[in-house]
């Protein structure tokens, strides 16, 4: 920190960096004013254009077309790592020996070896932050369902349910890119799967097993685009094709070490469905819902009413819940919030965890990062085992005592 100031910088002025970018942008406007002073320094990017565009958007005050400029510059203490995750580790860890705070973009890395390499960086650097960006748990709506959970308002957690649907690989015409490379798992699983994957330990808890996962790919083959493109956007396209290296759409199950279990199933072919992420959350005592197309609330059942309008009731998000109070202009009941706005809480934790303030709950750590991928491990082992049972460090699961009284398998 330079003279009581933070210098931000965001590496990757794709889709997610824009994100981040507005993020830091919009950061000391919610809640108080307790954060030092902000600097926005630099976008980098390999694409000139792509690096300006975003700088001159978001109020940033240079372009760098390196993530080494980045990690060189001396007024810059704060760092969003947003590309393609094949270059997490190598950006990470140049960024850590320059001094800098991380927050990496989810999955944390393409492997567990290199997820590895990152947190024994991060553990041989304590005083700098890092961080995994895991959005949704900064929902008002998700995290006023986790109190009533911690709470013990709901009771016993027995099903997860969740889905995140999408629509962007749909159509076969889609240029090639990063994101269709890697090898099973790194697909539909990584990309948005590995939010599910989040969300559900968040409400329920340790995730102990998956089971009968199934990774299908159906657009097996791309054009690699004629120039650079940004984000799920469309391009012009060569003569060149390349195969399709990882999944479209995976299911599986999974054992929490409570014993209760979860499905999740995620998708980047599902027509129609732009960005559609939905769970359901049922316990012994009560069940919530969630819609992301409808963020601004959620559904709750319990048994407070009981006389012919008992059912689910819709609650909308307002100041008795989480982020709200301080974190909108206008926080009041009603007035709704998008997948944006969760960026904008995210910088906010991540800067007050460098400024030492922590009023936040803080942004997951790079050891959830890998815990994270050694679910997504599992999944893909259960895949390539024929839907075996595979615990998340990859071994055969033994029985679970807990989960006695849950059938296991039909």
């Amino acid at each position: 920190m330079n003279s009581g100031r933070l210098g931000v910088a965001v590496i990757g002025a794709g889709m997610a960096g824009r994100s981040h970018a507005a993020g830091y942008r919009s950061a000391t406007t919610c809640y108080d004013a307790g954060l030092p002073q902000i600097d926005l320094v630099a976008i980098a990017d390999v694409n000139q254009t792509f690096a300006e565009q975003t700088a001159r958007r978001f109020g940033y005050a240079r372009t760098e077309s390196s993530w080494e400029a980045i990690a060189e510059a001396p007024d810059v203490d704060v760092v969003s790592v947003v590309v393609a995750n094949q270059l997490h580790r190598e950006v990470v860890l140049g960024l850590l020996s320059a001094g800098k705070h991380v927050l990496c973009e989810k999955p944390l890395a393409p492997t567990i070896t290199d997820a590895k390499a990152m947190v024994a960086a991060a553990a041989a650097a304590p005083h700098l932050h890092t961080g995994v960006g895991f959005t949704y748990r900064r929902s008002p709506a998700l995290a006023a369902i986790k109190q009533r959970v911690d709470r013990g308002e709901m009771g016993r957690i027995l099903h997860f349910n969740g889905h995140y649907w999408c629509d962007y690989a749909c159509d076969p015409n889609g240029p090639m890119s990063w994101r269709y490379k890697g090898g099973p798992g790194s697909g539909a699983l990584a990309d948005i799967g590995s939010h599910l994957v989040d969300l559900a330990e968040f409400l329920g808890g340790p995730i102990e097993s998956v089971r009968g996962a199934v990774l299908s790919t159906f657009i097996t083959e791309r054009a690699r685009p004629v120039g650079a493109a940004v984000g799920h956007g469309a391009a012009e396209l060569s003569d060149v094709m390349e195969p399709v290296e990882n999944e479209d759409l995976v299911t599986f199950s999974a054992c929490f070490a409570s014993g209760a279990t979860a499905t999740i199933s995620a998708s980047r072919v599902a027509v129609g469905m732009a960005n559609a992420l939905g769970l359901e959350l049922f316990a012994e005592h009560a069940a919530a819902t969630f819609d992301l197309d409808r963020a601004g609330e959620f559904s709750y059942f319990d048994r407070a009413v009981t006389d012919e309008t008992a059912g689910y009731r819709t609650v909308p998000v307002g100041p008795r819940h989480p982020y709200v109070t301080g974190g909108f202009p206008m926080d009041f009941p009603g007035v709704g919030y998008g997948q944006n706005d969760l960026f904008v809480f995210q910088a906010r934790a991540f800067l007050e965890q460098v400024a030492g303030l922590d009023r936040l709950p803080r942004v997951p750590s790079f050891e959830h990062g890998l815990r994270n991928l050694r679910i997504l491990a599992a999944s893909a082992e259960s895949a390539r085992s024929g839907g075996a049972e595979v615990n998340v460090g990859g071994q055969p699961h033994p029985p679970n005592p807990a989960a006695a009284s849950v059938v296991r398998r039909s």
